[in-house]
């Protein structure tokens, strides 16, 4: 049978609901900076540093913004920002840096890239927002043939920290990485009672269990960011070790998207 009279052809493909692309204009990444000042300030109560209702900083300018839109009304929805080796050299470094000495990973083999200040717009959260995300990123992977990707996944601390501290004690347990790439946080987690992290449970957090069933690695101990009140645990991913099966149910997720 011909191609063209497949009646496979013969159906319309479903419109997608969402999509992700690179921001290619200013505009895109104010949009997007506009979206983590909501989630970071106003739902977190984060103490940001940028000018207006806007998540600001000195590496914004050196990102790629990749960000997922609404394909009905074009709103971003959910947005990080990638960071490459290359332009990490522009900037002065990268943006762990800020919290983590992290002298052992400055000779990662190949092309790297750190991700940050994900976020999701709370109205999609119960959606396929961050599959597709975690889509545009493996794309970003493919394209520019990177070999590492770091990152920080973060815990909120309104408890004071017994939440974080029992999800420590879990992953030095099951995720901790070799003692070559272990990291060193410039500012500890405050203490807690000891042993209070034994009886707590210890959900994970939606973005740090993405990062572990994609096979990362947590490179040691929490840093405590009190600008957003949460503790940040360095993670880290080797591309050719990810899990494929994980991938693999992100990008069925994606394509029902």
């Amino acid at each position: 049978m011909s191609a063209l009279l497949n009646p496979a052809h013969l159906h319309e493909e479903k419109p997608k609901r969402m999509h992700f692309e690179l921001a290619s204009t200013l505009a895109d990444i104010r949009a997007s900076q506009e979206l983590r000042y909501r989630v970071f300030a106003d739902e977190m109560g984060a103490q940001l540093k940028g000018e207006g209702n806007l998540d600001q900083d000195h590496f914004d300018p050196y990102c790629q913004h990749l960000l997922v839109k609404d394909s009905k009304t074009g709103a971003i929805i959910a947005s990080t920002r990638l960071l490459t080796n290359k332009q990490a050299m522009k900037a002065g470094g990268y943006y762990s840096e800020c919290e983590f000495e992290m002298t052992k990973l400055h000779d990662l083999p190949g092309r790297v890239v750190e991700i940050g200040r994900t976020c999701v717009d709370p109205n999609y959260r119960a959606g396929a927002a961050i599959a597709v995300l975690w889509s545009g990123l493996a794309d970003f992977i493919t394209q520019f043939k990177i070999d590492y990707l770091f990152g920080c996944a973060s815990i909120a601390m309104q408890d004071g920290g017994m939440q974080a501290q029992a999800i420590m004690k879990r992953v030095r347990e099951h995720a901790f990485s070799d003692e070559k790439w272990r990291v060193t946080p410039k500012v500890y987690l405050p203490a807690i009672p000891k042993g209070a992290e034994d009886v707590l449970s210890a959900p994970l957090p939606p973005l740090l269990k993405a990062y572990l069933r994609l096979g990362a690695r947590i490179c040691g101990e929490a840093y405590y960011d009190a600008d957003f009140n949460c503790a940040d645990l360095f993670v880290l991913v080797k591309v050719d070790e990810m899990d494929s099966a994980y991938t693999r149910h992100f990008l069925d997720r994606v394509s029902n998207a």
